[in-house]
């Protein structure tokens, strides 16, 4: 006999009705299988978020901790002071984006040297060997420059920077160099010489004081241009690499906002740089390393049978002549985004005016280096070079009592002088 309690059981929940044992077992089996697996869908949304959770965590620690070392912070700030502190009586306090390259490390050196302020700004990418890159950075650092390891697009960094420090000028050399790794890598060239000369220019228009803007254009805008010597009077609408299109587009972008901002603003055509700490991917630095291997050199040659020539220009010169036009910078007339008057807006051609054949120059190189060269010379292919370059520097001359004093012969002695020095032996391997 059931108990009463068992009998309760299994009454009817409604009067006239009976609850059957079988289904109600079932539906309690359904229900705890339900609830069973609602637990586990709920358990495991938990799981889910917790882990999404965590690697956001770690995103933001991560991101954090770079942004930290990159730029920004108490000690940053005091640092980016210090260092465009000026100590001399009417001396500028100068942005120099490009620091740690070529150009920029001796221009940074050499306003340094004189009292004025220096900021460097660079990004240490990979194009050629950072560690030389880092090499000159340790040159800076020695002089009480400090350079922030950025990129020339970041407009929070270059914002922070000018809110920071009041800057009377930038010196603008950070660029995407080389004619010939355009085809490699075009959009690197876009990225750095259009894209990030305008986050610059957007950056200076809105600062107050609005600083003068020296910059490096170059020589590669002439182009196709058969005249000699090249003026800056020249068409300069026929480029013939990639590279020269992006630098004769920053001309065009630089006057415009002259004109409209009221930006103060001096572009400068290099012709072939080289010297001391100079750029591996150049022609003299690579003849230089292979001569020194025993590997062979590839010597190109125009059409008929011409020799290529370049007019070379020492970096000593290009630095004077860099400073010089700071010096004779005049001021922007913008404020706050606005333009108050006509602005300067010049273009210099800076070069040496006397072109060297390249099999020339690979003759000097072997009598500095006493080794000869293994020569492979081939018809120039068609990757953006020139067949000659020629500056005629008369404006320069006039205005920035430009005069370069360093002929090729001189200049390449000192470069083998320093590379030999520089990596340690004569086997043009790197030291670890």
């Amino acid at each position: 006999m059931p108990s009463m309690a068992e009998e309760e059981l299994f009454l009817p929940s409604t009067p006239g009705k009976f609850k059957d044992k079988s289904k109600t077992m079932h539906r309690q089996f359904h229900r705890c299988f339900a609830s069973t697996s609602t637990m586990f869908l709920w358990a495991l949304f938990l799981v889910a978020l917790t882990a999404a959770y965590l690697s956001f965590q770690s995103f933001v620690d991560s991101g954090s901790k770079y942004l930290s070392t990159a730029w920004g912070g108490i000690h940053w700030e005091k640092q980016v002071r210090a260092s465009a502190q000026i100590h001399r009586q009417n001396g500028f306090s100068v942005l120099v984006t490009g620091a740690g390259g070529f150009v920029g490390s001796h221009v940074s050196l050499a306003l340094k040297k004189r009292g004025d302020g220096v900021v460097g700004l660079d990004n240490f990418n990979d194009y050629y060997d950072p560690s030389l890159k880092m090499a000159r950075k340790k040159l800076l650092d020695s002089q009480n420059i400090f350079i922030v390891h950025g990129d020339v697009n970041d407009a929070r960094m270059l914002a922070k920077l000018f809110e920071i420090a009041q800057f009377t000028h930038v010196m603008h050399l950070a660029a995407q160099a080389g004619v010939r790794y355009a085809m490699e890598n075009p959009h690197s060239y876009v990225h750095s010489n259009i894209a990030g000369l305008v986050t610059l220019l957007e950056a200076c228009k809105t600062a107050d004081p609005q600083p003068a803007i020296v910059w490096a254009s170059s020589s590669s805008v002439y182009g196709l241009n058969e005249k000699a010597p090249f003026s800056e009077s020249d068409r300069t609408d026929r480029p013939a690499s990639l590279y020269a299109a992006t630098k004769k587009a920053g001309e065009e972008i630089t006057h415009t906002y002259n004109h409209i901002y009221g930006l103060s603003i001096t572009g400068l055509r290099f012709f072939t740089v080289y010297g001391p700490w100079g750029r591996p991917d150049m022609a003299y630095f690579s003849f230089t390393k292979n001569i020194l291997q025993g590997k062979p050199i590839t010597i190109y040659r125009g059409k008929n049978r011409v020799e290529l020539a370049r007019d070379f220009t020492y970096i000593d010169d290009i630095v004077k002549g860099c400073v010089a036009s700071l010096d004779t910078s005049k001021r922007s007339t913008g404020s706050g985004g606005k333009k108050r008057g006509p602005a300067q807006f010049r273009i210099f051609n800076l070069g040496n005016t006397s072109p060297v054949t390249v099999p020339m120059m690979v003759g000097i190189l072997e009598k500095q280096l006493k080794t000869k060269a293994q020569k492979n010379v081939v018809e120039m292919p068609g990757n953006g070079d020139v067949p000659f370059t020629h500056a005629n520097i008369s404006s320069a001359r006039i205005e920035l009592g430009y005069k370069p004093t360093t002929d090729l012969q001189t200049g390449l002695k000192k470069f083998v002088r320093w590379y030999l020095s520089y990596y340690g032996h004569n086997h043009g391997e790197s030291v670890e």
